[in-house]
């Protein structure tokens, strides 16, 4: 059986993607080793029947970070057998690059986002253009590549002539789930809005928070954590919203689908922030699916063509605050919609589940078995 090392810069509790990966590839008899990192408050990992290792690193954010992490990852890797090395994203990619070539093995590239046009580098001209000096120098020595859209393969095989299959962020098909007693979170009658994922800027959360002020009945569970919780929590807290909105923290994957299927509306409102987010498909939007829990979502091509196609949610006219209440109000109190919406949602999960997508990456690691 042939080995692949993963690595990842995240904790690995909550990157469903990553996970579902390793699942294909055991499947496929390798044997398959995920790395990533731990930091202070990372909690356990549950069982996984494939091996992991988070690598503990002094600095926690920044170039220091980045360069302890590949620093540390290539010697990791170095001094293990590896047969097949899968970097997930620009910021794993150094390390993986060298080791590759110094040990003569394929390696496979998962791009989850466009890097270089994440809203974090929008305005810093000198980082940006260090990851895309990255991104000339590697990208076009790959032949083994895939990312989440359509928009952004075409992208990079436009920009840098490597050819860029498509898989997409989609989660397990599962049979429409039914809460026990313990998990559930019906305190009041209040229609519950979901926000599922990393709380970082351009995410649309300040809008979203703001906009609860003009909205009745209705509760806003934020989960996940990120760079911007605190400043998140603050707004609340300036607004007196505490009785409207909750932040759930970081939940384990196994965990996370009880609260999902018990939301009336899931958000993915990123802001037109640059093209990683213009062309996004953000797994949030395929969990709401598969839990059948109708969605509103920014007005970008990508996650507007999936919402039209199956007729299965609302897409944000604009992001102001009022505009956006009102929307909510009609997601979440229009019957007529509601029951349209909640008639196409079986549909929507059985076509859209990792099931059907991961023969796309069979395909793509096959030879390399």
């Amino acid at each position: 059986m042939k080995k692949v090392i993963l690595s990842v810069t995240n904790d690995l509790v909550t990157d469903s993607r990553v996970h579902k990966v390793a699942l294909t590839l055991l499947k496929m008899n390798f044997k398959v080793v995920l790395v990533g990192r731990k930091l202070p408050g990372s909690p356990k990992l549950g069982h996984r029947p494939y091996k992991t290792k988070r690598l503990k690193l002094f600095f926690k954010k920044g170039p220091l970070f980045y360069a302890e992490y590949n620093i540390r990852l290539f010697w990791f890797l170095r001094l293990r057998k590896g047969d097949v090395f899968l970097a997930n994203d620009l910021d794993t990619l150094p390390a993986n690059f060298l080791i590759s070539k110094l040990k003569g093995k394929p390696l496979v590239y998962d791009s989850h986002e466009l890097f270089t046009e994440v809203p974090e580098l929008l305005n810093r001209p000198g980082k940006k253009a260090f990851w895309r000096a990255i991104e000339r120098l590697i990208l076009p020595k790959i032949s083994k590549a895939y990312t989440v859209s359509e928009s952004i393969a075409r992208l990079y095989q436009k920009k840098y002539g490597t050819p860029f299959r498509v898989v997409r962020n989609l989660p397990h098909r599962e049979e429409l789930l039914m809460v026990p007693p313990e998990k559930s979170l019906a305190a009041d009658e209040r229609k519950l809005i979901l926000y599922q994922g990393a709380l970082n800027i351009g995410r649309g959360l300040e809008y979203a928070i703001k906009a609860m002020q003009h909205l009745e009945g209705a509760r806003l569970l934020i989960v996940g954590d990120g760079d911007i919780t605190l400043p998140l929590k603050k707004l609340v807290a300036d607004l007196k919203l505490a009785d409207r909105v909750s932040f759930m923290g970081k939940i384990p994957l196994q965990e996370l689908k009880y609260l999902t299927a018990q939301a009336h509306l899931g958000l993915s409102i990123e802001e037109d922030l640059g093209l990683n987010y213009r062309y996004a498909l953000p797994n949030k939007l395929f969990d709401y699916i598969q839990q059948q829990v109708p969605v509103l979502v920014s007005n970008l091509p990508e996650m507007r063509a999936i919402v039209e196609t199956y007729q299965i949610g609302m897409i944000l006219e604009k992001h102001d605050p009022e505009v956006l209440a009102k929307q909510l109000q009609e997601a979440l109190f229009n019957r007529d919609l509601r029951e349209q919406w909640i008639e196409n949602l079986p549909l929507a999960a059985r076509d859209l589940c990792w099931e059907h997508e991961e023969k796309i990456l069979e395909d793509i690691v096959r030879e390399l078995r």
